[in-house]
């Protein structure tokens, strides 16, 4: 008897993975440079071979059923693989030995990673980085699907097959334009702006760094009114450099020159943003238990 894993093939995956994520059978063939019925014959083999239906094709949409769901997320980790091994291959030949996929939030960048990736640099020589700068939430998906090996994101909040470290804690601090009244010397507690609009990260993609700020600013007796949302640092302050608002920011992300707004570190209270290494814990890069010994402890 001949079974289903010796029935598929390679581009059956790759026909699917494709149509699974542009759920449009048009631009899906065209990515796959074959024609739409060539796509369609081969997506209903692999319906035939696995005996179960993977789209939902009424109301003229494509869309995936629940096993068409659960099927996508095993497909994106096996071509994940597959084409982390052709890397790793390609490294071989060229005399390397390796890479680890990093993803980050931009103040990870300001603080631990250079001189983590310094002295990982120097002891293996031959493993090389592919660095990308995410969301707390889009990293915690590139590590499910084995996209990214390690992430620096400002929650411990992780789903079950998830663990972590903290790395690095550091103060907050507020984000005002150059002309604003406010400065260092008349500055006691961020009540002080309790009527001034709030430029915050939005809570769905870090919601546990949201929920110090609501706090802090709870400790003063108000709620922030927040004007605008971004996850990106350059994006808020040129926000509040044309006045949309003020900004409150992990401390480390002060440290570039920005001739046009400037910074009060909220020193005396109790909320301080902490940065964790997250990783899968059955990830198998061979190159990611080097790098976890090397992490410097947060607390």
């Amino acid at each position: 008897m001949i079974s289903i894993t010796n029935q598929l093939e390679l581009r059956h995956l790759n026909y699917f993975k494709v149509l699974a994520t542009e759920l449009h059978y048009r631009r899906a063939s065209e990515l796959l440079f074959i024609s739409q019925s060539a796509l369609s014959q081969q997506i209903k083999q692999l319906e035939q071979i696995l005996k179960v239906i993977l789209f939902d094709r009424s109301n003229k949409k494509v869309a995936l059923t629940d096993a068409g769901n659960l099927f996508f997320r095993d497909v994106q980790q096996i071509m994940n693989k597959l084409e982390t091994a052709v890397v790793h291959l390609k490294l071989y030949k060229e005399g390397n030995t390796g890479q680890i996929g990093i993803g980050f939030v931009a103040s990870a960048m300001e603080s631990v990673l250079p001189s983590l990736l310094k002295k990982f640099n120097i002891d293996c020589p031959n493993i090389k980085f592919q660095l990308d700068e995410l969301s707390n939430s889009d990293q915690l998906i590139a590590l499910q699907n084995e996209s990214v090996d390690l992430g620096f994101m400002r929650s411990n909040h992780l789903p079950e097959g998830f663990t972590s470290r903290k790395v690095y804690t550091e103060t907050f601090s507020l984000v005002l334009p150059e002309n604003h009244p406010m400065v260092k010397a008349n500055f006691k507690h961020i009540g002080q702006l309790k009527d001034e609009f709030f430029i915050l990260f939005p809570n769905e993609q870090s919601q546990l760094y949201y929920q110090q700020i609501l706090s802090l600013c709870a400790d003063q007796g108000f709620a922030p009114k927040v004007a605008h949302r971004s996850i990106h640092a350059p994006t808020i302050f040129r926000l509040v450099e044309n006045g949309m608002g003020l900004s409150i920011i992990p401390t480390s992300l002060a440290a570039g020159n920005y001739p046009n707004i400037r910074f009060i570190e909220l020193k005396d209270i109790p909320q301080q943003t902490s940065l964790f290494a997250v990783w899968k814990k059955e990830n198998t890069n061979p190159a990611l238990p080097y790098l976890l010994e090397m992490l410097p402890k947060g607390d």
